[in-house]
This record gives structure tokens, C-alpha cells and sequence, in this order.
């Protein structure tokens, strides 16, 4: 990492928001966290953000992780990466989407996925990520597919997964913040 891991010995922060980033994270701090709590609004926000992002939208969760791991392979950010792969595959995901996602993305995924290993929504998600982290503008007939399929508030929650992970990995590599040991 380019920073230096946060100790509350370098920088006092409260101990409710270190209490409360713990909890989410099931006792231990992530190095991500190491890297945010050398900013207590930045970290307070996140946690509050996140916890939402990963746990409370309706959408589905295996398209999000999708979504997710196509920003994640995009941008190199390892560390994203490594974390979203399992929840995908917890979610419902397989091995066999994860190999074809990194086949996609040397691929140019922003102009359409084709790989069978995909259905119809998974090719129509990589793109949208695709083209969402690399053009930032997406196409009128991709959107109207996903409209086809997918409610409103689908959509949108769809759409803050991506960004969200955009943010995430862009942090995450700048900073140059690995996967923990």
C-alpha cells in the first residue's frame, strides 16, 4: 500500500466508528479500512454507504457481483476482485461465468459479450458494466434490454453497484491496497 495502515496510536479516530466498521466487517479490519480510517468522514460515510450497496438493494445479488467483478477485471483492481468473486459465486454464480468473465474482458466487453457460458442478463450486465467503467455513457439499446427485463428500481440498484465499485476501485489502486494475507 502507498499509505501507511491506520493504527489508532497514528490517528485517534472514535471508537464507535472503528466499533461500527468491525461489526460489518465480522471483528477484523480489511486493509481497505487500514486505508480509510486515516479520514473519519471518509471512512464513517463508506461504512454507512456500503453496508447498503452490499446489503440492503433488492436486485439481484449474483447480477450485482457480476457487475462487481466486471469493474474489478477492468480497472485491475485486484483487491476488488478477490473479495467479489466469492460473494458471486455465493450468490449463485459459477466458476465456469467467472472463467468466461475474464475471457469477456479481453475482449471488449463495452461492444456486446457472446459467451455461452452467459445468459441473456449476464451478457447484457457485463456490457453495461463494460461500458458503464469505460465509456461512462451507455447505449440506448442495451438500456432498453435491461429495461425489458429488469424493474426501475432494479436498474438503479444495478447502476449503484456498478459506480459504487468504480469508486471503490479506484481507491483501491491508486492507493495500490492488496488482498490481505
Amino acid at each position: 500500500m502507498r499509505i501507511p495502515d491506520w493504527t489508532p496510536e497514528q490517528l485517534a479516530q472514535p471508537q464507535a466508528l472503528v466499533d461500527a466498521i468491525l461489526a460489518r466487517r465480522g471483528g477484523a479490519l480489511l486493509n481497505l479500512d487500514k486505508a480509510l480510517l486515516w479520514s473519519e468522514p471518509v471512512a464513517s460515510g463508506w461504512n454507512v454507504y456500503l453496508r447498503n450497496v452490499r446489503t440492503g438493494l433488492s436486485a439481484s445479488r449474483q447480477l450485482c457481483e457480476l457487475g462487481i467483478c466486471t469493474v474489478a477485471l477492468l480497472t485491475g483492481a485486484h483487491y476488488e476482485y478477490h473479495h467479489h468473486a466469492p460473494d458471486f459465486l455465493k450468490a449463485g454464480g459459477t466458476q465456469a461465468e467467472l472463467d468466461a468473465l475474464k475471457r469477456a474482458v479481453e475482449a471488449q466487453p463495452a461492444d456486446g459479450v457472446t459467451d455461452a457460458a452467459f445468459d441473456e442478463m449476464s451478457q447484457w450486465v457485463v456490457q453495461y458494466a463494460a461500458q458503464m467503467t469505460q465509456r461512462v455513457k451507455v447505449d440506448d439499446a442495451l438500456f432498453k434490454k435491461l429495461q425489458s427485463r429488469l424493474s426501475t428500481t432494479e436498474i438503479v440498484e444495478l447502476t449503484t453497484a456498478i459506480a459504487t465499485y468504480n469508486m471503490v476501485a479506484r481507491l483501491l489502486v491508486a492507493l495500490q491496497i492488496t488482498p490481505e494475507e
